[in-house]
Order: C-alpha cells, then sequence, then structure tokens
C-alpha cells in the first residue's frame, strides 16, 4: 500500500510540475497573482471537453476562396456520436499554440441529408486520408490505418477564426476553409516542413493506406473545385429585439 501511494504521489507531483513548466510558457508577462490563479484553477477545476479529446490530428487546410493559402492544422477532437466528431484547432501541438478554429466532422450518411445549401460548407476526406497528408501523430502504423479506414468517408465544415499565416492577432470574421483533393494542390514546403517537425514521413504513410479502398465523393461537397465556392463577409444588419 505505501508503494501505491508513494507512487500516486510520485505521478500528482509530475503532473504538477508540468503544469507549473505549461503556465510558465503561456505566462511570460502576466503578473503574478493572474500566474498563480491560473494554476490553480487548473489544478481544481474540472474541464470534461479537454479530457474528452480523444484523437489528434494534423493536416492541411486552404481558404476556400483563396486555394493557395495553405495552413497546417492541429484538430483534438472528441467523437460526439458514432456519426459525428468535433475538432478544436490550434496551429501546433504546443502549450503555448494559438487557437485557430473548429471543425465538425460527420458521416457520408449524415452529409447526404443535408441541404444543398449547407453541403456546400463541408469537404471530403478522401484525398488527405489517402495521401497521407492526414495523419494521426505517434499513433502506431496498424492502428492509424484502422482509423482512417474509417475516416475516409467522412466529411468536415472547418472555420478559422486566427489567419495566422497573416497576422499574429485573431483579426477578422472566421472565414471558411476547405481540405486538398489532389496532389497538384499540395503545398510541398508547407508539407515537407511539418514533416520534418513531426518526425514522420507522408510518402511512408500514403503507401501503408494504398489499400483503403477511395469512396466516391458525394456530389456538393468541395464545392470550391468547381472555380465557384462561398466565404463568409461582415455585413451590416438591423438589430432586433426578438
Amino acid at each position: 500500500m505505501t508503494g501505491v501511494v508513494i507512487g500516486v504521489a510520485g505521478v500528482v507531483a509530475a503532473g504538477l510540475v508540468r503544469s507549473v513548466v505549461a503556465m510558465s510558457r503561456v505566462g511570460t508577462g502576466h503578473p503574478l497573482k493572474h500566474r498563480l490563479l491560473d494554476l490553480a484553477a487548473r489544478g481544481v477545476q474540472p474541464k470534461y471537453p479537454l479530457q474528452a479529446m480523444s484523437t489528434y490530428l494534423n493536416g492541411l487546410h486552404l481558404y476556400a476562396d483563396e486555394v493557395g493559402r495553405q495552413v497546417e492544422a492541429s484538430h483534438f477532437c472528441i467523437h460526439l456520436r458514432h456519426d459525428l466528431h468535433q475538432c478544436v484547432i490550434f496551429d501546433r501541438n504546443a502549450v503555448d499554440a494559438r487557437l485557430i478554429g473548429i471543425e465538425y466532422i460527420i458521416s457520408e450518411e449524415r452529409f447526404r441529408q443535408l441541404p444543398d445549401d449547407e453541403k456546400r460548407l463541408w469537404h471530403s476526406h478522401h484525398y488527405e486520408v489517402k495521401s497521407g497528408i492526414l495523419t494521426a501523430p505517434g499513433i502506431p502504423d496498424l492502428a492509424e490505418h484502422a482509423y482512417f479506414e474509417d475516416l475516409i468517408s467522412t466529411y468536415g465544415k472547418t472555420f478559422h477564426s486566427w489567419q495566422y499565416d497573416r497576422d499574429d492577432f485573431p483579426y477578422g470574421i472566421p472565414q471558411l476553409m476547405m481540405g486538398l483533393t489532389e496532389d497538384e494542390q499540395v503545398d510541398g514546403s508547407l508539407l515537407d516542413a511539418r514533416d520534418r517537425r513531426l518526425g514522420i514521413s507522408t510518402v511512408h504513410k500514403r503507401r501503408n493506406r494504398s489499400d483503403i479502398p477511395t469512396p466516391d465523393v458525394v456530389p456538393g461537397a468541395n464545392g470550391w473545385v468547381s472555380g465557384r465556392g462561398v466565404q463568409t463577409r461582415l455585413d451590416e444588419v438591423d438589430v432586433t429585439t426578438g
């Protein structure tokens, strides 16, 4: 029993040390009072949605109206229902990462039920999976392969609220993002930099997934490939009271 208690105490202490280190990295410039309050809150407040995040995915997104603008996106996802994942997106997997957007991922069956106007906001994942660009860092090949066998037929709706490729501040309104659909669209330098930093090989992952069947894309998704897409804009409207 004593050994168990010591072990648990060690785990708790290690967690506290990690918390202190993490808070010190993101707390630069904060008053000491705020840093202590943040650390205390980290220790005593339950954060159930964060604890439910089970999957870390990394891929590339492109702006729905500027497909040459591509950014790396680190997703942290909750499998909320059998046909729905919800993900928060950061620029990287680090304690001081910038929160840049959200993505909802649904099954093909659910996508087929959407109204046509809604479908225009969604992109397929068939190419991202088959190409190896979408990855689950740290997951062994066999397990990752099984995961992407299911994900390949899904569809995503993504908005980025921080255009971090242009500004070091979240200016503007959320922008609709899309997914890549063929090799010619890929920003090779961005992908190579991602691979080097994460220590992975997109080429290897592509080969490992070559046996995953490629589904037919449901009409209505990836609307931007036609040359006409949709994007958010800011309009002035009358304010109502109910």
